[in-house]
């Protein structure tokens, strides 16, 4: 094998583990850590969005190398915009449920000379997914990852099929790209994990609030990065 196919391999393993922790990536695969209390499960949330995303790399990438196809760039924007839509519902589920399980009320208080409203938030706890078949809840991170890769598909396909010289060496490059990606992401949600798990028992007031960060996080990069799509990039 040519040096600078293991070059491209090696290239290949580096950018994995980048494109692992682009942004939408990381607040996705933080609102599903957000519900579990049990530090392996978090950290195999990202093992199995990696494993999602690159199965549809690989999916992409036999029809694409394979069959000589192309991603037009409208499908490819639409892919994107279907990201975003997805951030909108997994941050907007951890908020409907934070505020039923938190039971984060708003309430009015009379002080003379005025009435103000304040927040108070009485810990319910988080939901434990460490039951048995815990295997069940790995399903939600492997379809997101699966997402992500269709979204990803259009721009690695390019730098596969115009740097890889043969179409087995380009197969070869998106499995290299893919362990880079789980191994990246594994990494992180093990450490988004631990204030999760930490806070959950002890810290309930903690715990809720920072679920309620997570989930409004991925609302708003949804909406931003579904604006972006639409009237900066000219999806429609």
């Amino acid at each position: 094998m040519e040096a600078s196919l293991y070059a491209a391999f090696g290239l290949g393993l580096i950018l994995g583990i980048k494109h692992a922790l682009d942004a939408d990536h990381l607040i996705a695969v933080s609102t599903i850590v957000s519900e579990h209390q049990n530090l392996k499960w978090a950290s195999l949330i990202g093992a199995f969005w990696g494993l999602g995303h690159t199965f549809t790399l690989f999916v992409v990438g036999l029809l694409v190398i394979g069959l000589r196809l192309t991603i037009p760039p409208k499908v490819a924007l639409g892919l994107e915009f279907l990201v975003a839509l997805m951030l909108i519902s997994l941050g907007a589920n951890i908020l409907w449920r934070s505020f039923q399980a938190e039971s984060l009320h708003l309430h009015a208080h009379a002080h003379n000379p005025e009435t103000h409203a304040h927040f108070h938030v009485h810990g319910g706890g988080v939901e434990d997914h460490s039951h048995p078949h815990p295997f069940k809840s790995m399903r939600k991170p492997f379809l997101v990852g699966m997402v992500h890769g269709l979204a990803g598909s259009a721009a690695l396909m390019l730098l596969v099929l115009t740097t890889i010289p043969s179409p087995l060496a380009g197969l070869a490059y998106i499995l290299i790209f893919g362990v880079g990606s789980v191994g990246g992401m594994l990494a992180f949600s093990s450490m988004i994990g631990l204030p999760f798990v930490l806070t959950a028992q002890r810290f309930s007031l903690v715990n809720g609030w920072i679920r309620l960060v997570a989930g409004a996080a991925s609302v708003v990069f949804g909406l931003f990065l579904g604006w972006e799509i639409v009237f900066r990039q000219g999806l429609f």
